[in-house]
């Protein structure tokens, strides 16, 4: 009993002649295309992994900065309450009250000093584009 399809080298080198560089064109393409969407679809996959890690971890850098928030605010009552033991109440809340106007002042003052350096240009950015598009102009320099 012969075996009708043969698994030899003979074989596969009359398959290739047989095949035209049309189809052989036609396969890498086909091969490429198929290896590139599968390379979408890993990065897809590896950011939506990290999107979820980042989203944790902003969850979690939130709940620290409400935690936070209120840890200043039981302290200033602590402290208008310790400073009520030594004169009025009112004139404890005033004195918290204005060591907090005056941090939030230098706080302003120093993000708005920091807000005037920020340049929303990408400016190396821009000039690497403008080599580029240079050297495109003229490859041979």
């Amino acid at each position: 009993m012969t075996n009708s399809f043969p698994h030899d080298g003979a074989h596969r080198a009359e398959q290739a002649e047989r095949t035209s560089l049309g189809e052989l064109i036609g396969n890498i393409s086909d091969d490429l295309s198929q290896l590139f969407r599968q390379e979408v679809e890993l990065a897809k996959a590896e950011i939506k992994q990290e999107a979820t890690k980042a989203g944790k971890a902003a969850g979690m850098l939130g709940g620290a900065a409400f935690a936070g928030y209120l840890a200043v605010v039981l302290l200033s009552f602590a402290a208008v309450f310790a400073l009520a033991a030594v004169m009025p109440l009112g004139r404890a809340a005033l004195i918290v009250a204005v060591v907090w106007a005056a941090v939030g002042a230098v706080l302003y003052l120093n993000g708005q000093k920091k807000l005037k350096t920020v340049d929303p240009m990408p400016r190396r950015t821009v000039e690497t584009i403008k080599e580029d598009a240079q050297w495109l102009k003229n490859p041979t320099g």
